[in-house]
């Protein structure tokens, strides 16, 4: 059984796979080669497989090309496959596929098929590990290479991952390997609590200096608000709750006022169709007859039109009196320049046109 493969951001070569390189019996690559494909195509498995797995361990970069070595691992991962080495499998296809750019199509094809069907039998685990020189040992066996993010087969059952990197706390994690399904997975490992203390006995003399200003900043007493500042705000409050009171006092008389005469129009006009009556009869009349009614009636109108009236133009003065103020600069009374506090913008329609005024107080 070879060594866990991994591979999701640099591809392994071919030596981390097979390990160091030799020629047990002087034979060629090519020889092997040809060996394995006599036994594979006699359906001898087992012959086959040891033949591409000495063709692999033989095959060097400086006397094979990438192709050949991405066939070599890609027939290898097959023949694992019919022996029911589903690990051994997954591995050496999934590495042989990192380089399918080197690969004919109608390779490419057939040994992903492999790949599926070796990954349904074991569980793939999909490891990231910070910092990304880390020792990850899985199971017992070492991963073959170092890389920030790796891709490993695993079988099935509960499996453990240790990870290690000098300076840094080793972590350690379980979990239950499922077959053909990815579990994902993430190691950081943390730096030991005394190397603080070195960093920061490390750090310039200075530094203490600069941090110790910041504590005096916020220990400074927020200066109290000028008593002088407060009460423009408190008078615009005051004339802003007025100019609506009287405002809405206002307009609620003169709609009263308004609903009085309608009744008196509608009551005199009785009178008047009346063929009883004339027009000089309610000069001198009845404490309570309908003439005395309508004089009640066109007193209680005239008095509610012109308190409204009075009310509305009182909220009017107010209101342009509180408006005013926004204009006017404080700031020699230690408050908020006028500049700052004052927004004024265009106000537009259906009905007609203003002004909008905001204020801060």
């Amino acid at each position: 059984m070879l060594g866990v493969v991994t591979g999701l951001v640099s591809p392994a070569s071919a030596q981390d796979i097979a390990g160091t390189p030799r020629r047990s019996d002087g034979s060629t690559v090519k020889d092997l080669v040809r060996a394995g494909q006599r036994a594979r195509a006699a359906g001898k498995w087992t012959e086959a497989h040891d033949a591409y797995k000495r063709a692999l361990e033989a095959a060097e970069p400086s006397s094979t090309t990438e192709r050949e070595r991405a066939e070599i691992a890609g027939e290898l991962g097959l023949c694992a496959l019919r022996l029911r080495s589903y690990r051994d499998a997954a591995e050496h296809l999934a590495w042989s596929l990192e380089q399918r750019e080197a690969l004919p199509v109608a390779l490419q094809l057939r040994f992903e098929a492999g790949l599926r069907k070796a990954t349904a039998h074991v569980a793939t685990l999909l490891l990231a590990v910070d910092p990304p020189d880390a020792e990850v040992v899985v199971d017992g066996k070492l991963v073959g290479r170092k890389s920030r993010t790796h891709t490993l087969f695993v079988e099935a059952g509960e499996r453990m991952v240790r990870a290690g990197a000098p300076g840094r706390a080793e972590s350690l994690q379980m979990f239950t390997a499922i077959p053909g399904r990815e579990h994902k997975m993430v190691m950081q490992l943390a730096r030991p609590s005394g190397s603080t203390k070195e960093v920061a006995a490390a750090a310039p003399k200075e530094t203490p200096k600069a941090l110790s200003a910041t504590p005096a900043l916020r220990t400074q007493a927020p200066q109290a608000p000028s008593p002088w500042a407060s009460w423009p705000g408190t008078l615009r409050i005051a004339g802003i709750a007025a100019t609506t009171a009287t405002v809405s006092v206002g307009s609620l008389l003169m709609i009263r006022a308004s609903r009085l005469d309608g009744d008196l129009s509608e009551r005199r006009d009785g009178l008047a169709r009346d063929p009883t009556t004339s027009a000089s009869m309610c000069w001198q009349v009845p404490q309570r007859s309908a003439c005395a009614e309508l004089r009640s009636l066109r007193d209680e109108r005239n008095l509610s039109g012109v308190a409204g009236t009075v009310l509305v133009i009182a909220g009017g003065v107010i209101g342009a009196a509180t408006a005013a103020s926004f204009f006017t600069d404080f700031s020699f009374l230690g408050g908020t320049p006028a500049q700052e506090r004052i927004h004024v913008s265009p106000v537009a329609t259906g009905h007609g046109v203003g002004v909008n005024i905001e204020g801060l107080w």
